[in-house]
């Protein structure tokens, strides 16, 4: 069975240095990363050394305790499990107010995310004004007609993501507090009533840190674990902590970031709908980089119809990020027409190397049943040389940028600032290393050289989808989990990965829909389409109280 591709396989093998041997990347070694382990994993470090719990729940001590047990559970009837639709029916109907929502999210955080048995040290921060304004929603809910599906629904960021009134720390020791306004994307939320329900955590620096620690790991986070099989299967990153807090239901959705299979592949491995979307389609401004070539917010949900709403509330042009300008996309309704389509007579690619998989066969059969049709090929085998040197090469002076017009008031200014600050106590705050920092101080390019990776990045990830996509007249390929993420980014080809099964050892997989540039709307369509057609998720079975 093919390997896991996370951003991980494309680092933890090439130790950055600029030797074109550990910086080309082939379809096999794409895949190299095994996530399928049935035994324990060890880890230096589980429990954040960062996070002070009383802190964290001082806000919410007084309306938690009259949160009763009798009403979590007639909450627990109206929102557990159900879409954003059902809740804002519920609450349409006078069952649920938005207070009530919040406190549920809360108390579910509190009772699994940290300190037990069961505990998946998925979220980093709460936003301290949570309840206040969800009492704000409730006053306005009558009055505010037509409001954005998204109104009153707690939003949960990865800690990457600038957010007003919570630290922006990507994980790290170094940005505590790092202080900042809102970043384009949470200005969105907010203006079409979203409310902010904290900060998720991930692996540190978007996984583009230490090389040799695991997926889910953060100095400040701690170590991310996967409600599937707790300390047994792998989260995912970069966006763990979003994608373990969805699906444990310990908020309603969550934003995540990709460079690299950072969406796609925490999806995947904890069973929720992650969309990758076409570069510029969303602002990444105010969003800690690796790359402004290939750096994306997304979505990350329990259903498609909720990735179509989150992903419609974050819309719109930023004319401060260059990608997002060059778009042009303004806000868009990705969720009204979903329904408004079927499966029959859209092709769909299936790389035959990935036929050994019996998940992965059965959703083909799946789509085919549905109407569609089905194409086999092989896929042409395609090296991504020097895609570490592109994200050594962007880090180096995105990070800095980012530094200048979004952070706080943090004391570093580059990369190797943030380096020296680690080394001068590596076992809290770099217990794993920092050897791809080390890697991004140490790497350098003329010019004409940059532009040169990533034209012939671009061209040849935009090659492995083209070509056969001309060939076969296909509408978008399918794949497993973020297997082929990495051609995928290059291409700045959009991705969706909808839950379809188990492994036997409970590990959950996805299935990819893999498209044309700023076809989201499609794929959304035919992700619902074979949603409703398998309904293949299943919630974590030791987290359902």
């Amino acid at each position: 069975m093919k390997k896991q591709l996370l951003l991980l396989a494309l680092i933890a093998v090439f130790s950055c240095k600029n030797d074109k041997a550990e910086n080309d990347l082939n379809e096999d070694q794409l895949q190299a990363n095994s996530t399928d382990t049935v035994e324990e994993m060890e880890f230096k470090v589980v429990d954040s050394k960062f996070i002070d719990n009383d802190e964290l729940w001082s806000p919410f001590e007084s309306e938690l305790s009259k949160f009763s047990g009798e009403v979590y559970e007639e909450v627990k009837a109206l929102v557990f499990e159900k879409s954003i639709p059902q809740i804002q029916q519920a609450i349409d109907e006078g069952k649920l107010t938005y207070e009530e929502l919040a406190l549920f999210y809360l108390s579910r955080i509190k009772e699994y995310d940290r300190d037990n048995e069961l505990s998946l040290n998925s979220v980093i921060s709460l936003n301290p004004d949570i309840i206040k304004e969800a009492r704000k929603k409730d006053e306005l809910k009558s009055s505010a007609k037509n409001h954005h599906p998204i109104f009153g629904i707690p939003v949960l960021l990865k800690d990457n993501i600038n957010t007003a009134g919570i630290p922006t720390t990507a994980g790290a020791a170094a940005l505590q507090n790092n202080n900042t306004e809102d970043a384009f994307i949470v200005q969105r939320l907010k203006e079409n009533g979203a409310i902010i329900l904290g900060k998720a955590n991930l692996s540190e620096w978007a996984y583009f840190f230490c090389g040799e620690c695991p997926s889910g790991y953060s100095a400040v986070g701690g170590q991310t674990l996967n409600p599937y099989g707790r300390k047994i299967l792998d989260t995912g990153g970069s966006s763990s902590g979003s994608g373990v807090a969805v699906s444990a239901n310990l908020a309603p959705v969550a934003i995540g970031s990709e460079t690299s299979g950072s969406i796609l592949s925490p999806s995947s491995q904890n069973s929720i709908v992650g969309l990758k979307p076409t570069i510029g389609l969303l602002s990444r401004g105010g969003i800690v980089p690796i790359s402004s070539t290939l750096d994306t917010p997304g979505p990350m949900t329990r259903s498609v119809i909720d990735n179509a709403i989150l992903l419609s509330a974050m819309s719109g042009t930023d004319p401060k990020d260059p990608a997002s300008k060059s778009a042009g996309r303004e806000e868009q309704n990705f969720y009204a027409d979903l329904k408004a389509t079927d499966l029959k007579g859209k092709r769909f690619g299936a790389i035959k190397s990935l036929m050994e998989d019996t998940l992965y066969v059965r959703a083909v059969n799946d789509l085919k049943n549905a109407g569609a049709e089905i194409v086999e090929y092989e896929a042409e085998e395609i090296n991504l040389p020097n895609f570490v040197r592109l994200l050594n090469l962007d880090m180096k002076k995105d990070l800095p940028e980012y530094f200048k017009n979004y952070g706080g008031e943090v004391e570093f200014e580059n990369v190797k600032d943030v380096v020296d600050y680690n080394s001068k106590d590596t076992l809290s705050r770099a217990p794993y290393g920092q050897a791809l920092f080390l890697g991004i101080v140490k790497d350098s390019a003329t010019a004409d050289e940059f532009a040169a990776i990533k034209d012939t990045l671009n061209r040849n990830g935009t090659r492995f989808f083209e070509k056969p996509m001309k060939e076969h007249n296909l509408d978008a390929v399918l794949s497993i989990n973020n297997y082929h993420a990495g051609f995928a980014a290059v291409a700045k080809y959009p991705a969706i990965t909808v839950p379809m099964g188990y492994t036997s050892n409970n590990a959950p997989r996805g299935l990819t829909f893999i498209g044309k540039p700023f076809t989201e709307q499609q794929l959304l369509q035919w992700a619902y389409a074979f949603e409703q057609t398998t309904n293949r998720r299943k919630t974590p079975e030791n987290y359902n109280e």
